[in-house]
């Protein structure tokens, strides 16, 4: 790998938490009630958004949506087999609570997202239309749902009044 994709990736990967974070920050500020400072950080994590998707074209890993849909799968299940167990364990034998029941969540959340991405694969390798459905998300604990939420969350128990709609 030449040090140029080295460096995509690693800036992919800078750019990408740069806006997970602006956007946090916004919401810091929201709550502060300082508009004004949660837009400039709305706009800052935008900006972010562009250069992390300009890195990732250019590092061609954005491929066909079917390969992008392989990918996905691949990196979910990854992260819900693999990734989040281990950091699960560490966190359990550190006694940080907090920290496990985040890795517990996500773990058990990404497991339903690989199983969405999987749906999705089969619709298309049979070469039938995804079934037009409205996603909720857990603001809680990010847990995805199709159709209508639950009256309380399956992964956190969050009541439906905290899931949200995606646009």
């Amino acid at each position: 790998m030449s040090k140029s994709i080295e460096n995509l990736k690693a800036a992919f990967a800078g750019e990408s938490q740069a806006n997970r974070r602006y956007l946090a920050f916004a919401r810091k500020a929201e709550e502060e009630d300082l508009a004004q400072v949660a837009k400039l950080f709305e706009a800052a994590a935008e900006a972010e958004t562009i250069h992390a998707l300009n890195h990732l074209r250019i590092m061609g890993e954005i491929k066909t949506t079917m390969e992008n849909l392989n990918a996905a799968v691949s990196g979910e299940t990854f992260e819900f087999k693999k990734m989040y167990p281990e950091y699960l364990g560490i966190a359990k034998q550190e006694g940080n609570s907090q920290a496990a029941w985040s890795f517990d969540v996500a773990s058990k959340v990404e497991q339903v997202h690989a199983g969405l991405f999987l749906k999705a694969s089969d619709a298309l390798k049979n070469n039938r239309e995804l079934e037009k459905v409205d996603y909720y998300i857990c603001s809680v604990c990010g847990n995805t749902v199709e159709g209508m939420p639950p009256e309380k969350c399956p992964v956190c128990g969050a009541l439906k009044s905290k899931f949200f709609k995606v646009a």
